[in-house]
């Protein structure tokens, strides 16, 4: 089972928050999404599709390595029809980044550039990789870390959800070990605090509530110039079936799946 906690701020320049996060501990989901699109569209968009995710969990009558793939592209469609039915929301999208707890693994998909991290025996390892111009474009064009930080297409994403009906999602599967930990964010975080940043704030004994109000102090602190938004998960595996897991020698192992 997953402890979870999660929090959203509007950051320090932006009036409204276009983020959206869910904590759905009945079905073992937990997802971030940030919205994007003129007036309430990013807000709709954002909300839209992860209440379609959740839905589509719902209704499943098993849960199987293919399930956030269905619930992330039944959540496009709805984003596209929504946006097409209204000419307020027309442009608008969200990424999403989503877990699914299973009991022995975590599911996880995502679009966009809201990420999923793992924090383990004193080590953040990125799961997810940015559908974005720097990582999918000027990465591959050998642009030097330092000049992707400043370029102008920086923020440009190269896939969202409710902007084609072709929509590509990266899935991952993670088997589960005692005392993980889980972020998933938006860009308003893991784009204003580092790598080392997150760590160092994982690497202590607080509690989630407390640790995740430290990242999003630490992002506000760094200027907060977008929308900020994390849940933090723990996993708390029963004391017995731990015991199994060590005397079959296993090990917590992240798989791609494409």
């Amino acid at each position: 089972m997953l402890e979870a906690y999660g929090l959203s701020d509007p950051g320090c320049i932006r009036p409204n928050n276009e983020d959206y996060y869910l904590l759905a501990p009945s079905l073992g989901l937990y997802l971030v999404a940030d919205g994007m699109g003129g007036a309430q569209a990013g807000e709709c968009a954002s909300q839209l599709a992860a209440e379609t995710v959740g839905e589509v969990v719902w209704r499943a009558g098993q849960y199987e390595p293919q399930l956030l793939i269905r619930a992330l592209e039944e959540a496009n469609r709805r984003v596209l029809n929504a946006a097409s039915a209204d000419t307020n929301l027309e442009g608008m999208g969200t990424t999403l980044t989503a877990v699914l707890d299973t009991g022995k693994e975590a599911y996880i998909a995502s679009v966009g550039d809201s990420r999923a991290y793992i924090y383990h025996q004193g080590q953040l390892i990125v799961i997810t990789e940015d559908q974005t111009w720097v990582q999918e474009v000027g990465k591959k064009l050998g642009i030097e870390e330092a000049q992707l930080k400043t370029h102008p297409m920086r923020h440009v994403l190269t896939m969202a959800i409710g902007v084609s009906d072709q929509l590509r999602i990266n899935s991952y599967v993670v088997e589960l070990s005692e005392g993980m930990q889980f972020l998933l964010c938006s860009d308003g975080l893991h784009g204003v605090v580092g790598d080392d940043g997150i760590a160092s704030i994982f690497g202590n004994d607080d509690n989630l509530e407390t640790k995740g109000r430290n990242l999003i102090d630490r992002a506000r602190a760094n200027g907060g110039p977008d929308n900020i938004t994390a849940v933090l998960l723990r996993v708390v595996i029963p004391v017995e079936e731990t015991e199994a897991r060590e005397a079959a020698g296993e090990e917590p192992v992240e798989q791609q799946t494409q």
